[in-house]
């Protein structure tokens, strides 16, 4: 189930994720990128982010936040998963915190190294048996709270630019951006990786990428890969599943055929190993 949040909240959160699977056998879930960092709480039983050569189950933290992906990261399951996931936007974390979202980039980070002893306590709260309209106001009130304590930058040019590179669908190039901006591509580059954790052609690559997918989901039956991959401003078929693949790991066509998505972003796949 997806949720919008309030109108105050937008410009820093793009939606809630309330995900749930009842099955208790291994699950492995590969989560790649959507062009947004995302704080997650697994609320009846922690996910775990690899095995070693002993069988030995890394457990992640109940509730943690997610940076900026270089590609994909495949997390386990052996239980029934119950998920609340925060997706903010492009901007919204370094909004919210005013640090550096270059400094989460790639990484998995506790909610208590984040937020404190003040995201412990909401962690305690979302997981105690409480309905999803409850659970709604605590996230709510919480990101309210946060507003108020800090103090919110100026995200103009950050805001434009993503405007701009949002109609583009990810299609443009830095000298079209610096001509929208009115900033040079240094500046430009440097307020990205501050804002957002990632470089603008970084972001726009996946932007497309993800033009790419909803183009496929949407596709009638007679339309073809090619087709849909020029529609999306790759430049060929290659292209198109060597950047798809470097992203997620699978072909386009891999991804089309599977059952398992949860997100647009986040699948459930075969389990490489046994837990």
């Amino acid at each position: 189930m997806q949720v919008s949040p309030p109108k105050e909240l937008l410009s820093y959160i793009k939606h809630y994720l309330f995900l749930d699977n009842e099955e208790t056998a291994i699950q492995k879930l590969r989560l790649f990128s959507d062009g947004n960092t995302g704080l997650v709480f697994s609320l009846k039983s922690k996910l775990i982010s690899g095995i070693s050569n002993y069988k030995v189950k890394n457990y992640l933290p109940a509730s943690f936040l997610y940076g900026q992906l270089d590609g994909f990261k495949d997390i386990y399951s052996n239980n029934e998963i119950a998920l609340i996931i925060v997706v903010f936007q492009p901007n919204g974390i370094h909004q919210l915190l005013g640090i550096s979202a270059n400094e989460f980039q790639d990484s998995i980070i506790s909610i208590d190294d984040i937020f404190g002893s003040e995201g412990l306590i909401l962690q305690e709260n979302l997981a105690e048996k409480h309905n999803n309209h409850t659970r709604l106001e605590f996230l709510n009130d919480f990101f309210r709270n946060l507003i108020c304590q800090n103090k919110s930058s100026n995200q103009f040019i950050i805001n434009s630019s993503l405007d701009f590179i949002m109609v583009k669908k990810g299609v443009f190039s830095l000298e079209q951006l610096v001509k929208h901006s009115g900033y040079t591509e240094r500046h430009l580059e440097r307020k990205f990786k501050e804002s957002i954790g990632l470089n603008p052609k970084k972001f726009g690559n996946i932007i497309r990428l993800h033009h790419f997918l909803k183009l496929l989901k949407d596709k009638p039956n007679h339309t073809n890969l090619t087709s849909i991959c020029y529609d999306a401003g790759f430049s060929d078929q290659s292209h198109l599943i060597k950047e798809f693949r470097k992203h997620t790991g699978i072909s386009p066509k891999e991804y089309s055929s599977t059952s398992g998505k949860l997100t647009s972003n986040l699948i459930k796949t075969t389990p490489a190993v046994s837990l």
